[in-house]
């Protein structure tokens, strides 16, 4: 066998070592946030009778009228969703979405006998808020879903003006409203809150702590401002040519990627040396490849 073809083969092994590893660590993180959703609803929203949005909201609302595991709601209401979504969006977000959704009524069939941490309705709304958020999150990095009403968000906006964060915002208040006449006003807000707050945690475990940041600087002293981020900040940078539409004047565009902790480092860097200088930093969700990671700074 030629060495090229030993070559080929351990590229082959090596490269199906990396996908199963992937599949793995995908798996993994879809059965933690399933896992950690479930805690989140039995453990502090559902007993103090504080709802979240989509079809987890209308299941706790049904199964608290009709005295049905809320497992049973949880599979039954996202199915119709699902198919959908195996439809339109595709196989493996729907099958991955399944699994999930799978998880997640199990656990909450199994942490329904446990008792409540706290029978404090802004306590559970807080911490019920956090853990469904970094459940959710998992899930979202991991490539699925908890919900069906995203699913249909998806598909009604392409349809219609709306995008799909107003699309599901919309759902979400009618089911939080909905609470109200069922559960009290009172935890109609809290559902609110825990809703907000689970919102936010998605986000940020979505995008990580250190979130990113995109930077794009227009300066004469470009030389000096790209030297610095490498040096100062120990961040990579590239140098992109641009022409001013008015003047017609050749442009240096300075692009880095840092992170949120770094921007106001980065910002008073830029006003020691040129404060005239076009500054445009915008959020990133994901950084992947080239030389991202900070080089040490002696």
């Amino acid at each position: 066998m030629s060495n090229a073809s030993t070559q080929t083969e351990h590229a082959q092994s090596q490269h199906q070592k990396l996908k199963r590893s992937k599949f793995f660590r995908r798996i993994i993180f879809m059965i933690i946030g399933s896992a950690l959703f479930s805690v989140g609803l039995e453990i502090f929203l559902v007993p103090n009778n504080i709802i979240d949005g989509g079809v987890v909201g209308i299941s706790i609302i049904i199964s608290h009228l009709t005295h049905i595991p809320l497992g049973v709601f949880l599979v039954v209401l996202n199915l119709p969703f699902l198919l959908l979504g195996y439809k339109q969006i595709g196989k493996t977000f729907a099958l991955s979405t399944l699994f999930s959704v799978i998880i997640m009524s199990v656990g909450t069939s199994l942490l329904h006998p446990v008792k409540a941490i706290t029978i404090d309705p802004l306590l559970s709304a807080v911490f019920g808020g956090i853990i469904l958020g970094i459940g959710v999150g998992l899930v979202i990095r991991s490539g699925g879903s908890l919900d069906g009403t995203e699913i249909v968000a998806i598909l009604v906006s392409k349809k219609t003006p709306f995008s799909v964060g107003e699309i599901v915002m919309f759902f979400n208040l009618f089911i939080l409203g909905s609470a109200g006449f069922v559960f009290g006003w009172d935890h109609a807000m809290y559902s609110l809150i825990a809703y907000y707050i689970a919102f936010k945690m998605i986000d940020i475990t979505i995008e990580g702590l250190d979130q990113s940041k995109s930077v794009w600087i227009i300066s004469d002293e470009y030389a000096k401002i790209g030297d610095a981020i490498t040096y100062r900040l120990g961040r990579g940078v590239t140098y992109l040519h641009g022409e001013g539409a008015y003047t017609g004047d050749d442009k240096k565009v300075i692009f880095s990627v840092i992170t949120r902790l770094e921007e106001a480092k980065l910002k008073s860097i830029i006003d020691e040396l040129d404060s005239k200088a076009f500054l445009a930093i915008g959020n990133i969700h994901d950084v992947k490849g080239g030389r991202f990671k900070k080089k040490d700074i002696h």
